[in-house]
């Protein structure tokens, strides 16, 4: 049985979120008062499609639901923010390609519903973390801000007026501006996007490069010893913290990167805050918001009021606390 804390003022069950990411899976259940009851991590898949991440998340939900001691179906209903094209009336998420073998559309809220036993909500997985630190994080005191999620990719989520700013559901793509006409490929297909500099799926893939060339390095002695195949958030921190040159001269070029782009943004938007959050820019810390703040000074127009820049509040949790907060269409 629940307990009285355990249900919201309309008498509804807790909410879960999941956060999907390239590498990783979190999901929480949260009370109303968006205190976290129970949460579990699961690695995302790498092989398969999109059914095998859609079965990967429910069990992360489950787990989270387990150690909130209570049951997916009594959940009022469960919040996801995913990348790629997200559709959320029609529970629909397409293009999402840091996952595998997902380009086309798939009916992932359905089939989240049917393993859940609850409605299901959708949402763009940086925009719902960004929501998430505007009302509870580093941003709840700001009318305006951008987040900048570093992680498998560069995302961006955009708060202005107090209010999130989607476009025309576009809005946000930062890792998408181009920071260098004709320069490396991005994932994207296109060429000089920061993502293909600072996302982590470029930064293995040239690190694999160099390295089969011949350059030194511990990326990937540190992913042997811990059993996994692709370069984590940790193991960049780990390999920066020995001092490893292959890591430091890839991770110092993504600083510069980030620096010019998101300055560029902020040169449009000229946000009161801007929020770092991902895998890698919660894991490496306020030394490196601090790094990318002052890589931004030179790109900037106003430089005499630069914005702070701040790691997100809510930390690796932020994504699965937004996704809560989403309600079904």
């Amino acid at each position: 049985m629940q307990d009285d804390a355990r249900i919201d003022s309309n008498g509804r069950s807790p909410r879960g979120g999941i956060d999907l990411g390239g590498t990783k899976i979190q999901a929480v259940v949260v009370d109303r008062e968006h205190v976290v009851l129970g949460q579990a991590r699961r690695a995302t898949p790498t092989k398969g499609g999109p059914a095998d991440v859609a079965e990967a998340m429910a069990e992360a939900l489950r787990d989270a639901a387990a150690a909130a001691q209570v049951q997916p179906a009594d959940l009022a209903h469960v919040g996801v923010g995913s990348p790629g094209t997200v559709d959320a009336v029609a529970g629909t998420v397409s293009s999402a390609r840091n996952l595998p073998d997902w380009a086309g559309m798939y009916p992932l809220a359905k089939q989240l519903r049917k393993r859940l036993g609850t409605a299901v909500a959708l949402g763009n997985d940086v925009q719902v973390a960004t929501d998430a630190e505007a009302a509870l994080g580093a941003g709840r005191d700001h009318d305006s801000m951008l987040g900048v999620f570093w992680g498998t990719g560069v995302g961006g989520g955009i708060v202005l007026g107090g209010r999130p700013w989607v476009g025309r559901g576009g809005a946000g793509e930062i890792g998408h501006v181009c920071v260098k006409v004709d320069g490396a490929h991005c994932p994207c297909g296109r060429r000089g996007c920061m993502e293909a500099y600072a996302g982590r799926n470029a930064l293995e893939r040239h690190a694999r490069e160099l390295h089969d060339k011949g350059e030194p390095t511990d990326l990937f002695r540190i992913a042997r010893k811990r059993g996994r195949d692709r370069l984590t958030s940790g193991i960049w921190a780990a390999a920066l913290e020995r001092g490893d040159p292959l890591a430091t001269k890839l991770i110092d070029r993504a600083v510069a990167m980030l620096g010019a782009g998101v300055a560029s943004c902020d040169n449009v938007l000229d946000v009161e805050i801007i929020i770092l959050g991902g895998g890698l820019g919660v894991r490496l810390g306020q030394e490196y918001a601090d790094r990318i703040a002052e890589a931004m000074m030179p790109h900037l127009f106003f430089s005499d009021r630069p914005p702070p820049v701040v790691v997100a509040a809510l930390g690796d949790l932020g994504g699965a606390i937004g996704a809560s907060l989403l309600t079904p269409a």
